[in-house]
This record gives structure tokens, C-alpha cells and sequence, in this order.
């Protein structure tokens, strides 16, 4: 198992780094070797150079033990003859193939030269995550530490997701070749979070993770919000708090609440606690709304009539039905004891057949909330299922009421 002290750093800052194997130096570190196994490629080879006269040595991602600021370790054994080979030919190495490439986009037009790859660490394995073409990046590699930070302004259009990269040709080489993104460059910051969030959900763990912290905040922040809360709660976890507060700050009070809400307590404080005072309390108590129950919102005064009833006879008596109700956009079916059947939406009723009653044409299959639900979970069954309204059952599905979605949104600006 690897152990990296920087979960992120870039190619040019451990290129030339002194290579270890049992506190035996053997040589630096050269190259890097990837695959592309999905939508970031996977670093799964090192290439170290040793002293004139010995061989470079092709040694796998699984033997690294430790990449830190001053010295990379390996677990190889002393007999190093067995890594004395040249990298596959399928394998795409990021100093030979990579760094100073020109990048064209899906017109053909140049955008810049490749001056580093921002690499990422999650779950042992190693990422490319990104290219970068910034002047910054170009003169730090040059040794111009001071001046770069003097003279270049850096910012994220310097910067490519490996998402946007196409798969690699296999003709690229050490001297040939160009590198070509999947989207024009003026489309590059273009990508919705929805979007960005379906390719989020496809990736496993580690990929995830790295894609995600390829973002700038804003797009993280949308991003956050449309991913499924499974995957929310890994990225909150996975990242460190203080980006964490940072994305959250980005969000209304109502939409920091949803994501906070599904980590446990302790995690969810520790991020409360990086946020300015006042959105911190607003989220605090949008958070504890999130816990009531449902039937504090819901209302009794709903439509029920017993499967018998003509829909006809229901249109003709509506007013008189919806008078003083709270909900009457449904008309919920009952039987004698009070047992929820069917809905029957308004609009149905309007294209029915004379003769036909509630019964025949009710939907059997009634999505509700148990008495029990909170009003966070309310919440998310509007969001899921954009019904008007949703009835309210105990545990013998008796009708209890109904809430309707207006009342549970509006909470959300006025707590806001």
C-alpha cells in the first residue's frame, strides 16, 4: 500500500526524484506510465533511470511504497534484474508523450502546449487528472519560482480536466503527436452540473474523487447538489473540510442543509464550524427542520369518496367537494374503514368515460408518506416524483391527510 504525502501534486515536481529501495538509492524517478481504464487514465507503472551503463527499470504501481517531498520508495527486492524492461508499447508515458504536446480542440485549432499533469492519489491508486498549459506552470519547471508567481496570473481556463482528453492515439510519441480534446476550447467551462454529475455517479471511488477535485468551486458546488446523496456524502467525505465549507458556502442555506443532513453529526459540525456565523445558524436550523415530522405540515382536509362514486358525479359536485379543502387537486379513494385504495388525479377525471367510476380508474399504486416522515424525506419524494401532493398513511394505511408539495418548497425560501 502506497503511501503519498501530497493527495495532489503535479508530474514536473517529482520527475527527477532520488529512488529508493531498502534506503538504497537506485536512481530517480523518470517517467510515469498510464493506461486509460476509464474516464481519468490510471498511473500503473514507474520509470526510474539509474547511472550510466544500467538499464532503466519498469517497475509497477503496487511496488511504490511511498512518494514524499524528498524521496520515492519501492518494494522490489534486491534483485533488480527482473524490472530491466522498456515500458509496453500500449502504455502512454506522461514525460515522453505528454509534456510539451501541443493540445488541439475538436476544431483543429491549437489551444497551447502541455507544460505539466496535475496528478491526483485516491484509494492507493494514482490519476492523471489534469493538463496544464499555464505559463505558471511552465516557468516553475524552467526553476523560476519567484517570477512565475510575479508574472503569470494563474486561473482555470489554464487548467483541462483529463475528462475532456480524447483517447490517446497510438502513434503518439516522443516527437509526435498531438493531443486533442473532446469539446471546443470555448466550450470547455460550458459543461452542466447535471451532466458532470451523471459521469461523476459512473466512476468508481477513486476516479470520483480525483474528477471531482478537478473542479473550481462553483462548478463543484452545482455539481454536489445533483448527485445522488450516496455520492454526496463520499465526496464530502473524501475531501477535506475546509474545501468542503468552501463548496457549501457557494449554496443557499436550503440547498447546504439537504447536503449536510445526510453525514453523520460530528462531520456535519465540523463543517458548520468553517462557515460565516449567520449562514451557519440559518443551516443549523433548516437542518433541524429537516427532522420533524411530516403531519405537522400535513392537513386532513383532502378529498376522499369510496371507489363506487362516478367520476362524473364528482365533477359535477366539485365545488362543493373542494370547499374548505387544503388539497384538491386528488381526490383520494377510501374504503368503508378509512383505507387508502387509489388516487385519482382532477385531470383523469375530465377524460373518463361516462359510466366509470373512481375505482376504474383510480392509480392502485399510491406513493405516501408514513406518518413517521420527516420533512426532509417529504422533500425528497417531491423532488423524486413532482406530484402536487402526497397523502399521509399510518402504519394500516388509513388516511391520515395529505401535504402538498407548495407548502413543503415554500419552507425553503422562508428559512433561507
Amino acid at each position: 500500500m502506497a503511501t503519498v504525502i501530497e493527495h495532489e501534486f503535479y508530474l514536473s515536481e517529482i520527475l527527477g526524484r532520488r529512488v529508493f529501495v531498502k534506503k538504497k538509492r537506485i536512481g530517480r524517478l523518470s517517467d510515469l506510465a498510464i493506461i486509460e481504464t476509464g474516464k481519468l487514465p490510471e498511473v500503473t507503472q514507474v520509470i526510474v533511470s539509474r547511472s550510466f551503463g544500467y538499464a532503466s527499470l519498469t517497475v509497477p504501481w503496487d511496488r511504490v511504497r511511498l512518494i514524499s517531498n524528498q524521496e520515492i520508495v519501492l518494494d522490489i527486492g534486491e534483485d533488480l534484474a527482473q524490472f530491466e524492461r522498456a515500458p509496453q508499447e500500449n502504455l502512454i508515458l506522461l514525460q515522453d508523450h505528454i509534456l510539451d504536446k501541443k493540445i488541439l480542440d475538436l476544431d483543429d485549432h491549437e489551444v497551447e502546449i502541455v507544460y505539466d499533469v496535475k496528478l491526483a492519489f485516491q484509494n492507493d491508486k494514482l490519476y492523471a487528472a489534469e493538463v496544464d498549459f499555464s505559463h505558471y506552470r511552465a516557468l516553475r519547471r524552467l526553476g523560476f519560482r519567484k517570477l512565475a508567481k510575479l508574472l503569470t496570473n494563474r486561473n482555470k481556463e489554464d487548467r483541462v480536466s483529463w475528462l475532456y482528453v480524447q483517447p490517446l492515439p497510438q502513434q503518439l510519441g516522443s516527437f509526435a503527436g498531438n493531443i486533442k480534446l473532446k469539446v471546443p476550447k470555448a466550450g470547455l467551462a460550458e459543461i452542466h452540473p447535471v451532466d458532470l454529475a451523471d459521469i461523476l455517479e459512473e466512476l468508481e471511488g477513486g476516479q470520483r474523487v480525483a474528477l471531482f477535485n478537478t473542479l473550481d468551486a462553483e462548478q463543484a458546488s452545482d455539481t454536489l447538489e445533483e448527485v445522488e446523496p450516496r455520492v454526496q456524502r463520499e465526496l464530502i467525505r473524501a475531501i477535506e473540510k475546509e474545501r468542503a465549507a468552501l463548496l457549501i458556502n457557494e449554496m443557499t442555506p436550503a440547498q447546504a442543509a439537504d447536503i449536510l443532513a445526510i453525514l453523520p453529526r460530528d462531520q456535519a459540525g465540523a463543517i458548520l464550524k468553517l462557515l460565516d456565523q449567520e449562514k451557519s445558524s440559518k443551516v443549523e436550523h433548516i437542518i433541524d427542520k429537516h427532522d420533524e415530522q411530516i403531519l405537522l405540515y400535513g392537513s386532513p382536509e383532502v378529498i376522499k369518496l369510496p371507489p363506487t362514486t362516478l367520476a362524473a358525479e364528482v365533477l359535477d359536485r366539485y365545488r362543493e367537494l373542494a370547499k374548505d379543502k387544503e388539497v384538491v387537486m386528488y381526490v383520494y379513494v377510501t374504503d368503508g374503514s378509512g383505507e387508502l385504495k387509489g388516487v385519482v388525479d382532477i385531470r383523469e377525471m375530465l377524460a373518463a368515460e361516462p359510466g366509470q367510476t373512481l375505482g376504474d380508474i383510480m392509480t392502485e399504486h399510491v406513493i405516501s408518506l408514513p406518518k413517521d416522515a420527516t420533512l426532509r424525506e417529504a422533500a425528497l419524494l417531491f423532488d423524486r416524483y413532482n406530484f402536487r401532493a402526497l397523502p399521509i398513511t399510518d402504519e394500516n394505511d388509513q388516511l391520515l391527510g395529505a401535504v402538498s408539495s407548495r407548502d413543503v418548497r415554500s419552507l425553503r425560501p422562508r428559512l433561507a
